[in-house]
């Protein structure tokens, strides 16, 4: 049966990608299948259990290419999990004693959706491949197509998730005006907590776009405008243990020379010491509907500001978080040429009925494919052995 109603949503977190690839899954239906009619449910899986949807008109779709010049989502999102019954019912998104994926299959249903695109990271697809092997189970015919949208670039067995380079683009930006506060006070310790969860690779490749950046820049070389002032001088990822005696003693002797240092922390780095800490003192771990500690109310960066304070004589401390101001922007070249491409496929395998998260396949030599959702999962570990990010830490001195 030709596909006649195609649905999409974005959910979880903002990516410098959603707009883009809203934008780019119209453009692509518009081009080849201009029949096909698409709606949009608003605010993620809250708007599929509600039925709160949009129609894509014709003048979206005339004016859909200037989405990609935006961050955020033009259809909003939020975080459901569809298997997290208890969280659906107090939300009011479900009643008590209904099955959020029942609900979810009925209101598709019910709009005759044949195909539904997510955009999301490792939640939101985990929650689209539960949704989809329940409506194979319970005999609803629909195609589920998923895009993956993490600046954290920790899905397995993903190569690149779409806004990942924008994001680290950006974080190495807003870094440029935090480092730029050493010289509002001696001894200063600069904090910059970067997003990532479980994986460094955002943290690794925003440091990696500051140092090229510090490499590149014109200084006078004049006191506190100098490069060695301005550069990273730590970095630190949940991958790679370290000891903290030793990288303060390294940190040291750079305060005392420099009058300064600059770290790029991931909030992740350091995260199990907290959790621990805080389960050992009694305190409560707060945690969010996916089980996922909620890592602005722990708040790693100070933990970690703290911890190095005392031991380098800082004499002031600052801690930043880029991840909003990164997390918002707009795609790059390099992310509006992937999205481009991932949208497109994303189309063609919904309309010959391909389920899956299209991506790279690092198991299956990088093809871009639609990936079975069964080989989805989130958490990816940042390989810290990789060339680039070696070098950048031998070229700090960071052992």
């Amino acid at each position: 049966m030709p596909v006649q109603t195609v649905a999409m949503l974005t959910a979880g977190g903002l990516a410098p990608c959603l707009s883009s690839a809203v934008g780019g899954l119209i453009e692509r239906y518009t081009e080849i299948a201009p029949d096909v009619r698409v709606i949009a449910y608003r605010n993620g899986y809250a708007g599929l259990l509600t039925g709160d949807s949009v129609e894509v008109t014709d003048e979206v779709r005339a004016n859909a290419h200037r989405l990609h010049a935006f961050g955020g989502s033009p259809i909003g999102n939020s975080r459901v999990k569809l298997t997290n019954v208890e969280d659906c019912v107090r939300r009011g998104l479900v009643q008590e004693g209904q099955d959020p994926l029942h609900v979810a299959a009925e209101q598709l249903t019910r709009d005759g959706v044949d195909v539904l695109h997510t955009i999301g990271g490792d939640d939101t697809n985990g929650t689209a491949a539960d949704l989809a092997a329940y409506l194979h189970s319970n005999g609803y015919e629909l195609t589920v197509v998923g895009l993956p949208k993490t600046i954290d670039n920790d899905v397995v067995p993903i190569r690149q998730s779409l806004g990942a380079w924008t994001a680290a683009e950006q974080g190495a930006v807003y870094a440029r005006n935090i480092v730029a506060e050493h010289s509002s006070n001696p001894r200063m310790l600069i904090v910059h907590e970067v997003m990532g969860r479980n994986c460094g690779w955002l943290t690794a490749a925003t440091a990696l776009e500051h140092h090229r950046w510090v490499q590149q820049a014109q200084f006078a070389g004049w006191l506190e405008n100098a490069p060695e002032r301005w550069d990273v001088h730590g970095v630190f990822v949940p991958e790679r243990p370290f000891d903290i005696e030793q990288e303060a003693a390294r940190l040291r002797g750079l305060m005392d020379e420099l009058d300064g240092v600059n770290l790029f922390v991931s909030e992740g780095a350091g995260l199990a010491e907290i959790v621990a800490s805080m389960e050992a003192s009694g305190a409560e771990v707060p945690r969010d509907p996916f089980g996922h500690v909620q890592i602005d109310k722990v708040n790693p960066g100070q933990w970690f500001a703290k911890q190095f304070a005392e031991l380098l004589g800082a004499d002031k401390v600052l801690v930043q978080k880029s991840g909003y101001f990164s997390r918002s922007a707009a795609p790059n070249a390099a992310d509006l040429a992937l999205i481009r491409q991932c949208t497109d496929h994303a189309v063609d395998a919904a309309l010959r009925g391909e389920s899956g998260v299209v991506g790279q396949d690092e198991e299956r030599g990088d093809e871009l494919r639609a990936i079975e959702f069964s080989r989805i999962k989130g958490g990816k570990a940042f390989d810290t052995s990789v060339e680039w990010f070696t070098t950048l830490l031998a070229d700090l001195g960071q052992s």
